[in-house]
């Protein structure tokens, strides 16, 4: 193989962390979004924000960087991923290992500066991240651990905003994992036939034939629960209107996955980016319209 220029290495770099396709980075923001604006009451403190997007970004590249390293094996075999950077061989295991590494300790030194029960939950944060990827050897559905780990910055944003973990956070916790497996599985519904070649687990697999009953009752969890949350803390008319856009939202989806037809699975996985903005300006909008007194 002809060595890579730094350019190059760079670019390959980039690829693994998935920077030219930030769907991954928004499907984990929103819900920490969501987390800020309830536990700051409508007006979470901006430098506060800005760490969380910042170590959302990092984590997230970080996992990815993780996940090739896990799937380095398997990529190969999958039509969608043989080109992936470690797949294709054009970066070393080592590299990928210390990429990973690097960025989980920027985001560590992200939190430093908060206090001492945030500092404390983004060790198992950080494990949750870097351990998903190896889930999908003996998990029937790690979309709900994936759920897990791409929603700990709920419990993150309130420890950092309030001192404490209520159970509003582990609430809304609860409805991430659920949406993550609605949404995580329309994505496993793209790779079934080559998932089951290699012999790696998903909930797509796991639901058989019930896959799109399954998407369509997550979805519904994730709203009771959200909808729970949003009357527990106060919230009115323009929050439910965000609910109802994301139930919209959802619904199309359906449309969208009833055939099993594997672009379409997929085109409704990236649209996932907007049920989470949907929910974000309800609650957004809501506390401009009725803020907490």
């Amino acid at each position: 193989m002809t060595p890579l220029s730094f350019s190059q290495r760079l670019s390959e770099y980039g690829k693994l962390m998935r920077i030219d396709k930030p769907i991954g980075i928004l499907l984990l923001l929103w819900p920490t979004l969501w987390a800020l604006w309830v536990a700051g009451g409508g007006r979470p403190a901006l430098g506060v924000v800005l760490i969380f997007v910042a170590g959302t970004v990092l984590m997230r590249s970080a996992g990815c960087v993780i996940n090739d390293y896990a799937d380095k094996d398997f990529d190969g075999h999958v039509e969608r991923t043989r080109l992936r950077p470690l797949a294709a061989r054009r970066v070393s295991p080592g590299e990928a290992l210390a990429l990973a590494a690097g960025l989980a300790l920027v985001s560590f030194l992200l939190v430093l500066p908060l206090n001492g029960l945030t500092i404390a939950l983004s060790v198992p944060a950080v494990f949750l991240a870097g351990s998903y990827p190896f889930t999908k050897r003996f998990l029937a559905i790690p979309q709900a651990y994936l759920g897990i780990a791409f929603g700990f910055g709920i419990p993150m944003a309130f420890a950092a905003l309030q001192g404490e973990v209520p159970l509003v956070a582990w609430v809304m916790l609860l409805a991430n994992v659920f949406w993550a497996v609605a949404y995580d599985t329309e994505y496993a519904m793209v790779d079934r036939p080559d998932d089951l070649k290699i012999g790696i687990k998903t909930s797509a697999i796991t639901f058989g034939r019930f896959d799109v009953a399954a998407v369509m009752a997550c979805y519904a969890l994730t709203l009771v629960l959200l909808g729970w949350v949003g009357l527990s803390t106060g919230r009115g008319a323009l929050f439910v209107l965000g609910l109802a856009l994301a139930a919209a939202i959802m619904a199309y989806h359906y449309t969208l996955i009833r055939e099993r037809d594997r672009p379409k699975c997929f085109k409704a996985f990236l649209h996932n980016n907007w049920v989470g903005a949907a929910i974000f300006a309800g609650w957004v909008l809501d506390y401009l319209a009725r803020p907490v007194v």
